[in-house]
């Protein structure tokens, strides 16, 4: 009987829970990955919860850049207390799409005490998906820290392009809402 590793169980786990018409979906949504299986979020959270957190496994998982699902999971097995800050400005840097850079932000990086250095550090990145990073990360920040995000969502305004112009509306939005409580 063949042994597998703990990361080939997990491409198992994927290759069992594939769904075809979702993967087709994805790729002619225009995302460029070398492998899709089509596993919808809840799915992936599934998996992760099978899964001790693991910084190893995680980086494993990161490194698969050719594997949609590998890049989704890794943020929800990377221990936080193991994730230093310039790890963590790496990840938003490398996230290759708005899915991973919304996973990345939301299951692991606003968790931790310097989530908001990172995200105003990257809001004037030149690269357009590093900013989004920024901004998508801000979202999750925006209600303990809305008179810091709002300069950096105002400035990006400007300049917006269609990946940064939602999030900036959404949070300049959300802090005139929470202002009117005040």
């Amino acid at each position: 009987m063949t042994e597998f590793n703990q990361f080939q169980q997990i491409k198992r786990n994927f290759f069992a829970m594939r769904n075809g018409i979702v993967a087709d979906t994805i790729r002619r949504g225009g995302l460029q990955y070398k492998m899709i299986f089509g596993l919808n979020l809840p799915q992936i959270a599934d998996i992760a919860a099978t899964l001790p957190h693991s910084r190893e496994l995680a980086e494993e998982l990161w490194a698969d850049v050719r594997t949609r699902e590998s890049r989704l999971l890794s943020p929800m097995v990377y221990p936080r207390e193991e994730l230093t800050r310039g790890r963590a400005a790496e990840m938003l840097r490398e996230a290759q799409t708005t899915e991973v850079a919304d996973i990345l932000c939301h299951r692991l990086l606003r968790h931790m005490p310097f989530a908001l250095d990172l995200a105003t550090e990257a809001a004037t990145a030149t690269e357009e998906m590093h900013r989004y990073g920024a901004f998508r990360l801000m979202c999750n920040l925006v209600y303990t820290h809305p008179a810091e995000i709002r300069p950096f969502a105002e400035a990006e305004l400007q300049t917006a392009t269609s990946l940064t112009r939602p999030l900036c509306l959404n949070l300049l939005q959300e802090i005139e809402f929470l202002s009117e409580g005040e």
